[in-house]
Protein backbone atom coordinates (compact mmCIF):
# COMPACT_ATOMS: atom_id res chain seq x y z
CA UNK A 1 0.00 0.00 0.00
CA UNK A 2 2.83 2.36 0.89
CA UNK A 3 4.53 1.65 -2.41
CA UNK A 4 1.30 2.44 -4.30
CA UNK A 5 0.94 5.79 -2.54
CA UNK A 6 4.56 6.63 -3.22
CA UNK A 7 4.14 5.81 -6.90
CA UNK A 8 1.03 7.95 -7.19
CA UNK A 9 2.83 10.87 -5.53
CA UNK A 10 5.71 10.55 -7.96
CA UNK A 11 3.33 10.56 -10.93
CA UNK A 12 1.51 13.63 -9.67
CA UNK A 13 4.80 15.43 -8.97
CA UNK A 14 6.10 14.62 -12.44
CA UNK A 15 2.92 15.97 -14.02
CA UNK A 16 3.21 19.17 -12.01
CA UNK A 17 6.85 19.58 -13.05
CA UNK A 18 6.02 19.03 -16.73
CA UNK A 19 3.12 21.47 -16.59
CA UNK A 20 5.29 24.08 -14.86
CA UNK A 21 8.08 23.60 -17.38
CA UNK A 22 5.65 24.02 -20.28
CA UNK A 23 4.17 27.13 -18.74
CA UNK A 24 7.62 28.51 -18.01
CA UNK A 25 8.77 27.90 -21.57
CA UNK A 26 5.73 29.77 -22.83
CA UNK A 27 6.39 32.78 -20.62
CA UNK A 28 10.11 33.16 -21.38
CA UNK A 29 10.48 35.42 -24.44
CA UNK A 30 11.80 33.68 -27.53
CA UNK A 31 13.49 35.45 -30.43
CA UNK A 32 12.00 35.57 -33.90
CA UNK A 33 14.00 37.09 -36.78
CA UNK A 34 12.25 38.27 -39.93
CA UNK A 35 13.29 39.94 -43.18
CA UNK A 36 12.47 43.62 -43.62
CA UNK A 37 9.55 44.20 -46.01
CA UNK A 38 8.04 40.74 -45.59
CA UNK A 39 4.74 39.63 -44.03
CA UNK A 40 5.36 38.08 -40.60
CA UNK A 41 3.29 35.47 -38.77
CA UNK A 42 3.69 34.89 -35.02
CA UNK A 43 2.18 31.80 -33.39
CA UNK A 44 0.80 31.99 -29.87
CA UNK A 45 2.42 28.97 -28.29
CA UNK A 46 0.85 25.62 -29.19
CA UNK A 47 -2.79 26.73 -29.07
CA UNK A 48 -5.25 25.12 -31.47
CA UNK A 49 -6.38 26.87 -34.63
CA UNK A 50 -9.77 27.70 -33.14
CA UNK A 51 -8.34 29.38 -30.05
CA UNK A 52 -9.25 33.01 -29.47
CA UNK A 53 -6.35 35.25 -28.43
CA UNK A 54 -5.43 38.92 -28.15
CA UNK A 55 -1.97 40.46 -28.68
CA UNK A 56 0.03 43.30 -27.17
CA UNK A 57 3.41 44.78 -28.14
CA UNK A 58 5.60 46.33 -25.45
CA UNK A 59 2.59 46.21 -23.13
CA UNK A 60 0.11 48.06 -25.37
CA UNK A 61 -2.36 47.05 -28.08
CA UNK A 62 -0.92 46.30 -31.51
CA UNK A 63 -1.59 49.37 -33.65
CA UNK A 64 0.39 48.44 -36.76
CA UNK A 65 -1.39 47.02 -39.76
CA UNK A 66 -2.17 43.40 -38.88
CA UNK A 67 -4.77 40.65 -38.87
CA UNK A 68 -5.65 37.77 -36.52
CA UNK A 69 -5.94 34.19 -37.70
CA UNK A 70 -6.93 32.18 -34.63
CA UNK A 71 -3.84 31.99 -32.38
CA UNK A 72 -1.68 33.72 -35.02
CA UNK A 73 -0.81 37.40 -35.51
CA UNK A 74 0.06 38.47 -39.06
CA UNK A 75 1.97 41.74 -39.61
CA UNK A 76 2.15 43.20 -43.11
CA UNK A 77 5.38 44.54 -44.73
CA UNK A 78 7.36 44.85 -41.51
CA UNK A 79 10.07 47.44 -40.96
CA UNK A 80 12.26 48.48 -38.03
CA UNK A 81 9.23 50.05 -36.34
CA UNK A 82 7.80 46.55 -35.78
CA UNK A 83 10.67 45.53 -33.48
CA UNK A 84 9.46 44.80 -29.98
CA UNK A 85 8.23 42.36 -27.36
CA UNK A 86 4.93 40.72 -28.38
CA UNK A 87 2.70 38.89 -25.89
CA UNK A 88 -0.46 36.85 -26.57
CA UNK A 89 -3.33 36.24 -24.14
CA UNK A 90 -5.96 33.53 -24.38
CA UNK A 91 -9.56 34.68 -24.15
CA UNK A 92 -11.82 34.95 -22.23
CA UNK A 93 -9.72 35.07 -19.04
CA UNK A 94 -6.75 36.92 -20.54
CA UNK A 95 -4.14 34.41 -19.48
CA UNK A 96 -0.75 35.08 -21.08
CA UNK A 97 0.33 32.12 -23.20
CA UNK A 98 3.42 33.21 -25.11
CA UNK A 99 6.01 36.00 -25.47
CA UNK A 100 8.02 36.69 -28.62
CA UNK A 101 10.79 39.22 -29.22
CA UNK A 102 10.55 40.22 -32.88
CA UNK A 103 13.74 41.35 -34.65
CA UNK A 104 13.53 42.89 -38.13
CA UNK A 105 16.64 42.89 -40.33
CA UNK A 106 18.16 41.89 -43.64
CA UNK A 107 20.49 39.05 -44.66
CA UNK A 108 24.20 39.94 -44.89
CA UNK A 109 25.82 40.89 -48.15
CA UNK A 110 29.31 39.99 -49.32
CA UNK A 111 31.70 41.59 -46.82
CA UNK A 112 34.54 43.87 -47.90
CA UNK A 113 37.88 42.28 -46.94
CA UNK A 114 41.39 43.81 -46.85
CA UNK A 115 44.68 42.37 -45.60
CA UNK A 116 47.89 44.18 -44.67
CA UNK A 117 51.25 43.51 -43.03
CA UNK A 118 52.49 46.36 -40.85
CA UNK A 119 54.66 43.98 -38.75
CA UNK A 120 56.60 42.32 -41.56
CA UNK A 121 57.99 39.65 -41.44
CA UNK A 122 56.10 38.51 -38.32
CA UNK A 123 52.63 38.36 -39.82
CA UNK A 124 49.65 40.21 -41.24
CA UNK A 125 46.11 41.13 -40.29
CA UNK A 126 42.82 41.06 -42.19
CA UNK A 127 39.81 43.27 -41.53
CA UNK A 128 36.29 43.25 -42.92
CA UNK A 129 33.04 45.14 -42.76
CA UNK A 130 29.55 45.25 -44.23
CA UNK A 131 28.82 48.06 -46.65
CA UNK A 132 25.16 48.01 -45.54
CA UNK A 133 23.79 47.43 -42.02
CA UNK A 134 21.87 44.22 -41.27
CA UNK A 135 20.13 45.58 -38.12
CA UNK A 136 20.43 42.18 -36.42
CA UNK A 137 23.47 40.42 -34.88
CA UNK A 138 25.90 39.26 -37.56
CA UNK A 139 29.01 37.14 -36.97
CA UNK A 140 31.97 36.44 -39.24
CA UNK A 141 33.83 33.23 -39.94
CA UNK A 142 37.41 33.49 -41.24
CA UNK A 143 39.48 30.86 -43.01
CA UNK A 144 43.06 31.43 -44.25
CA UNK A 145 44.78 28.98 -46.61
CA UNK A 146 48.44 28.83 -47.65
CA UNK A 147 50.11 26.09 -49.65
CA UNK A 148 47.04 23.85 -49.27
CA UNK A 149 46.83 24.08 -45.49
CA UNK A 150 44.79 26.15 -43.05
CA UNK A 151 46.58 28.70 -40.91
CA UNK A 152 45.72 29.62 -37.34
CA UNK A 153 43.58 32.72 -37.10
CA UNK A 154 43.72 34.87 -33.95
CA UNK A 155 40.88 37.31 -33.29
CA UNK A 156 42.11 40.80 -32.53
CA UNK A 157 41.20 41.71 -28.92
CA UNK A 158 40.83 45.42 -29.78
CA UNK A 159 38.99 45.22 -33.10
CA UNK A 160 35.84 43.14 -33.48
CA UNK A 161 36.18 42.75 -37.25
CA UNK A 162 39.89 41.99 -37.43
CA UNK A 163 42.12 38.94 -37.10
CA UNK A 164 45.88 38.30 -37.13
CA UNK A 165 47.80 35.57 -38.94
CA UNK A 166 51.48 34.64 -38.62
CA UNK A 167 53.55 34.16 -41.75
CA UNK A 168 54.37 30.45 -41.88
CA UNK A 169 57.51 31.28 -43.89
CA UNK A 170 59.26 34.38 -45.22
CA UNK A 171 59.72 35.06 -48.94
CA UNK A 172 57.10 32.45 -49.81
CA UNK A 173 56.08 32.18 -53.46
CA UNK A 174 52.73 30.58 -52.60
CA UNK A 175 49.73 32.92 -52.50
CA UNK A 176 47.49 33.35 -49.48
CA UNK A 177 43.72 32.86 -49.75
CA UNK A 178 41.42 34.46 -47.18
CA UNK A 179 37.70 33.69 -46.98
CA UNK A 180 35.36 35.72 -44.72
CA UNK A 181 31.73 34.61 -44.32
CA UNK A 182 29.10 36.86 -42.74
CA UNK A 183 26.33 34.93 -40.96
CA UNK A 184 23.10 36.00 -39.28
CA UNK A 185 19.67 34.49 -38.60
CA UNK A 186 18.44 35.44 -42.08
CA UNK A 187 21.29 34.14 -44.23
CA UNK A 188 25.01 34.21 -45.03
CA UNK A 189 27.37 35.71 -47.62
CA UNK A 190 31.11 35.33 -48.17
CA UNK A 191 34.08 36.98 -49.88
CA UNK A 192 37.40 35.36 -50.87
CA UNK A 193 40.58 37.29 -51.73
CA UNK A 194 43.97 36.00 -52.80
CA UNK A 195 47.34 37.77 -52.58
CA UNK A 196 51.09 37.31 -52.45
CA UNK A 197 53.11 38.13 -49.39
CA UNK A 198 54.97 41.07 -50.94
CA UNK A 199 51.83 42.90 -52.08
CA UNK A 200 50.37 43.50 -48.59
CA UNK A 201 53.47 44.89 -46.85
CA UNK A 202 52.68 48.44 -45.73
CA UNK A 203 54.35 49.98 -42.66
CA UNK A 204 52.65 52.33 -40.26
CA UNK A 205 53.60 56.04 -40.61
CA UNK A 206 56.84 57.32 -39.05
CA UNK A 207 56.52 58.64 -35.51
CA UNK A 208 57.66 61.66 -33.51
CA UNK A 209 58.28 63.90 -36.48
CA UNK A 210 59.90 67.19 -35.47
CA UNK A 211 61.03 70.26 -37.42
CA UNK A 212 63.47 72.73 -35.89
CA UNK A 213 64.70 76.07 -37.26
CA UNK A 214 68.49 76.47 -37.65
CA UNK A 215 69.85 79.51 -35.89
CA UNK A 216 71.19 82.29 -38.09
CA UNK A 217 69.87 80.58 -41.24
CA UNK A 218 66.56 81.92 -42.49
CA UNK A 219 66.03 79.24 -45.19
CA UNK A 220 66.70 75.99 -43.35
CA UNK A 221 64.68 73.56 -41.23
CA UNK A 222 66.07 70.44 -39.57
CA UNK A 223 63.52 67.59 -39.79
CA UNK A 224 63.84 64.31 -37.86
CA UNK A 225 61.60 61.31 -37.12
CA UNK A 226 61.56 57.75 -35.81
CA UNK A 227 60.65 54.52 -37.58
CA UNK A 228 57.21 53.13 -36.64
CA UNK A 229 57.28 51.16 -33.38
CA UNK A 230 55.21 48.37 -34.98
CA UNK A 231 57.99 47.56 -37.47
CA UNK A 232 59.74 44.68 -35.65
CA UNK A 233 63.18 44.34 -37.31
CA UNK A 234 64.48 47.61 -38.69
CA UNK A 235 68.06 46.25 -38.98
CA UNK A 236 67.30 43.28 -41.23
CA UNK A 237 64.30 44.84 -42.97
CA UNK A 238 65.22 48.54 -43.29
CA UNK A 239 62.80 51.24 -44.34
CA UNK A 240 63.18 54.13 -46.71
CA UNK A 241 61.35 57.41 -46.27
CA UNK A 242 59.57 60.03 -48.30
CA UNK A 243 59.49 63.61 -47.02
CA UNK A 244 57.09 66.25 -48.27
CA UNK A 245 56.86 69.89 -47.23
CA UNK A 246 55.29 73.15 -48.36
CA UNK A 247 54.68 76.65 -47.05
CA UNK A 248 51.13 77.32 -45.97
CA UNK A 249 50.86 80.06 -48.59
CA UNK A 250 51.23 77.50 -51.42
CA UNK A 251 49.39 74.31 -52.40
CA UNK A 252 52.26 72.55 -54.18
CA UNK A 253 54.37 70.06 -52.19
CA UNK A 254 58.09 69.52 -52.51
CA UNK A 255 59.36 65.95 -52.10
CA UNK A 256 62.56 64.26 -51.00
CA UNK A 257 63.15 60.46 -51.01
CA UNK A 258 65.72 59.19 -48.50
CA UNK A 259 67.34 55.75 -48.42
CA UNK A 260 67.49 54.95 -44.71
CA UNK A 261 68.13 58.24 -42.93
CA UNK A 262 65.72 59.47 -40.27
CA UNK A 263 66.58 63.15 -40.68
CA UNK A 264 66.85 65.74 -43.42
CA UNK A 265 67.73 69.42 -43.68
CA UNK A 266 65.43 71.56 -45.81
CA UNK A 267 67.62 74.20 -47.46
CA UNK A 268 65.19 76.04 -49.74
CA UNK A 269 62.55 77.26 -47.32
CA UNK A 270 61.03 80.69 -47.71
CA UNK A 271 62.31 83.01 -45.03
CA UNK A 272 59.72 83.77 -42.38
CA UNK A 273 57.03 81.48 -43.84
CA UNK A 274 55.32 78.75 -41.83
CA UNK A 275 55.78 75.22 -43.25
CA UNK A 276 53.77 72.00 -43.00
CA UNK A 277 55.83 68.78 -43.05
CA UNK A 278 54.96 65.03 -43.28
CA UNK A 279 56.88 61.78 -43.73
CA UNK A 280 55.95 58.32 -45.13
CA UNK A 281 57.80 54.99 -44.89
CA UNK A 282 58.22 51.87 -47.05
CA UNK A 283 60.19 48.64 -47.00
CA UNK A 284 63.25 49.11 -49.20
CA UNK A 285 62.33 46.21 -51.50
CA UNK A 286 58.65 45.23 -51.35
CA UNK A 287 55.23 46.57 -50.49
CA UNK A 288 53.73 50.03 -50.65
CA UNK A 289 54.21 53.38 -48.94
CA UNK A 290 52.65 53.99 -45.56
CA UNK A 291 50.10 56.69 -44.91
CA UNK A 292 51.50 60.14 -44.17
CA UNK A 293 52.59 60.92 -40.64
CA UNK A 294 50.85 63.47 -38.47
CA UNK A 295 51.63 66.90 -39.90
CA UNK A 296 54.01 69.21 -38.04
CA UNK A 297 54.37 72.95 -38.48
CA UNK A 298 57.58 74.99 -38.30
CA UNK A 299 58.96 78.38 -39.37
CA UNK A 300 62.61 79.02 -40.32
CA UNK A 301 64.75 81.11 -38.02
CA UNK A 302 63.82 84.76 -37.85
CA UNK A 303 66.42 87.27 -36.72
CA UNK A 304 65.57 88.63 -33.33
CA UNK A 305 64.78 92.33 -33.51
CA UNK A 306 66.95 94.68 -31.51
CA UNK A 307 65.51 95.17 -28.07
CA UNK A 308 63.63 98.39 -27.55
CA UNK A 309 65.05 100.04 -24.42
CA UNK A 310 63.08 102.66 -22.56
CA UNK A 311 65.37 105.63 -21.81
CA UNK A 312 64.53 109.05 -20.26
CA UNK A 313 66.42 111.84 -21.95
CA UNK A 314 67.09 115.01 -19.86
CA UNK A 315 66.46 118.13 -21.89
CA UNK A 316 68.89 120.80 -20.74
CA UNK A 317 67.55 124.33 -21.35
CA UNK A 318 69.47 126.36 -23.90
CA UNK A 319 70.08 130.07 -23.42
CA UNK A 320 67.73 132.17 -25.45
CA UNK A 321 67.42 135.93 -25.45
CA UNK A 322 63.84 136.88 -25.08
CA UNK A 323 62.29 140.28 -24.51
CA UNK A 324 60.74 140.61 -21.07
CA UNK A 325 57.01 140.81 -20.96
CA UNK A 326 56.08 144.43 -20.32
CA UNK A 327 54.27 145.12 -17.10
CA UNK A 328 51.19 147.25 -16.89
CA UNK A 329 53.35 150.17 -15.52
CA UNK A 330 55.88 150.01 -18.27
CA UNK A 331 56.05 153.10 -20.52
CA UNK A 332 54.43 152.89 -23.93
CA UNK A 333 56.50 152.88 -27.06
CA UNK A 334 57.99 156.43 -27.69
CA UNK A 335 57.10 158.42 -30.77
CA UNK A 336 59.86 158.96 -33.29
CA UNK A 337 61.94 162.13 -32.48
CA UNK A 338 60.86 165.54 -34.07
CA UNK A 339 63.45 168.08 -35.38
CA UNK A 340 63.84 171.75 -34.21
CA UNK A 341 62.66 173.27 -37.45
CA UNK A 342 59.55 171.20 -37.31
CA UNK A 343 58.88 172.39 -33.76
CA UNK A 344 59.26 176.10 -34.74
CA UNK A 345 56.93 175.66 -37.70
CA UNK A 346 54.38 174.09 -35.44
CA UNK A 347 54.68 177.00 -32.94
CA UNK A 348 54.36 179.92 -35.53
CA UNK A 349 51.80 178.42 -37.87
CA UNK A 350 48.74 179.98 -36.12
CA UNK A 351 50.37 183.47 -36.18
CA UNK A 352 51.18 183.35 -39.87
CA UNK A 353 47.67 182.24 -40.63
CA UNK A 354 46.23 185.31 -38.81
CA UNK A 355 48.46 187.84 -40.65
CA UNK A 356 47.43 186.41 -43.98
CA UNK A 357 43.78 186.94 -43.08
CA UNK A 358 44.44 190.75 -42.20
CA UNK A 359 46.01 191.54 -45.54
CA UNK A 360 43.27 189.98 -47.52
Amino acid sequence: MANLVTSLCCVVLAAVVVAYAQRRSQLVARNQYERMGSDVTMQCGSLDNDASVSWKVNGTDVKAQHRLEGPRLVLNEVDLGHNGLYSCFQNPHGERRDTIYLHIGIPPRDPTVTCRSNTYPKGFYCSWHQLHPTYIPTTFEVDVQHNQRSLEVQKDPDHKNRCRVRFPEVFSSYPYKVNVTAVNALGKASTTISFEESSIVKPDPPERVTATPIRFNARRLEVSWQSPATWPDIDNFPLKYFLRYRPLIREQWQHVELSDSTSHTITDAYAGKEYIIQVAAKDTEIGTWSDWSVAVHATPWIEDPLPITSTTEVDFPTETKTSPIPSSNAPQKAEPPVGRAARLLTFFSPLLLGMLLLFM
